[in-house]
């Protein structure tokens, strides 16, 4: 902004300055580059599905004949198949778990752990007629390091575990997922939080600290966003999990829309809304892609760290990096960010920082 304003005004402040300001803040309002990054990515061409923001437009009956019969496909075939699947692998999962986890503590437990997981998550994602191409395999994370990842969906944990087995942080849940959660750790040493806990911010770093000291362990899977981005772009990382310490093993995660939206629009879908889309979806297609281990420099802090990792993620999968707090999806700008961005068009303005 500061390089377009200086082609435009002359030496002294004029009124008409701000203009620029003014033609700027109504490009943000017809389009900004955050609100943008929580709604489904618009598609080149459609692609028989109702995976688009534009409303139903009428083209030719030859075409609604085909989107009809891939309906009934959809609906009346896959469906069915994918349901059955989802309910063998979730079934699998929580009584092989279960069972597994009456064993002593041995190198049989976590290897029999570790086959149930895969097995079970390989399962499922085959309930979502997933096609993951995984690249750059002599990079995997390794145990007693933390795994950062770009966040689309909650499949992105069904997506990494079928190639390899980590061990997941979150809050406790009830119902079937709290099911779910009580018969793996059970099987796996998962990090599960209360929600009282998890607002402990020293409690969390003290437990996950305790689980990356031991080697033995399975690597921790993090998604530092904290929230859904619709895969064009990688947002703020928060500096918690690159407080911890330890090595980093950044993956990059980029879908391909064009078969299935995985993005999770949360404060438009419930989970069984959104389970119901993927279900219905020709398939999800996706590529992963490990990078190279990292660690934080000598003099870097978090946030630096965070950031050169964010960038890393960015460039390999191809998205945009983007300095926004993904917390923007509910929450609204402080008003202390506000006044430093106005203070920054006023020495834009003025030139010198001064009246």
């Amino acid at each position: 902004m500061e390089k377009g304003l200086s082609g435009l005004r002359g030496r002294d402040f004029e009124l008409s300055d701000a203009f620029y300001f003014s033609k700027k803040g109504l490009e943000a309002i017809v389009e900004d580059e955050v609100t943008q990054r929580f709604s489904s990515e618009e598609l080149v061409s459609w692609n028989l599905l109702t995976r688009t923001n534009m409303n139903f437009q009428y083209i030719s009956l030859r075409l609604t004949a085909v989107w009809v019969l891939g309906v009934l496909v959809r609906y009346c075939v896959l469906l069915p198949l994918r349901v059955t699947l989802a309910f063998i692998g979730i079934s699998l999962l929580v009584i092989g778990t279960t069972l597994v986890g009456q064993l002593p503590d041995s190198s049989l437990k976590n290897w029999l752990s570790e086959l149930v997981h895969l097995t079970c998550c390989r399962i499922c994602v085959r309930a979502l007629s997933g096609t993951i191409h995984y690249h750059n395999k002599q990079y995997r994370p390794q145990k007693g390091g933390i795994c950062v990842a770009n966040h689309t969906s909650p499949i992105d944990v069904l997506i990494l575990t079928t190639d390899g087995c980590y061990a997941m942080v979150g809050q406790v849940h009830g119902g079937l997922m709290g099911i779910i959660q009580r018969a793996m750790v059970k099987a796996c040493p998962h990090v599960w939080f209360e929600r009282s806990e998890m607002k402990d911010r020293h409690l969390v770093t003290k437990r996950l600290k305790e689980h990356i000291a031991d080697k033995k362990k399975l690597p921790i899977l993090i998604f530092p966003e904290g929230t859904c981005i619709n895969n064009t772009s990688v947002m703020m990382f928060k500096k918690g999990s690159f407080e911890i310490g330890g090595t980093i093993h950044p993956v990059a995660i980029k879908y391909n829309p064009q078969f299935g939206d995985a993005f999770w629009n949360s404060s438009k879908y419930n989970m069984v809304s959104y389970l119901l889309r993927m279900m219905t979806s020709w398939a999800i297609v996706c590529d992963v892609w490990y990078m190279p281990p990292m660690t934080r420099e000598e003099g870097e802090d978090a946030v630096r760290f965070a950031n050169r990792v964010k960038s890393a993620i960015a460039v390999q999968g191809g998205l945009t990096e983007l300095p926004w707090d993904g917390g923007l999806k509910r929450a609204k700008v402080k008003d202390t960010f506000k006044e430093e961005q106005q203070k920054n068009y006023s020495k834009m303005l003025v030139g010198n920082g001064s009246l």
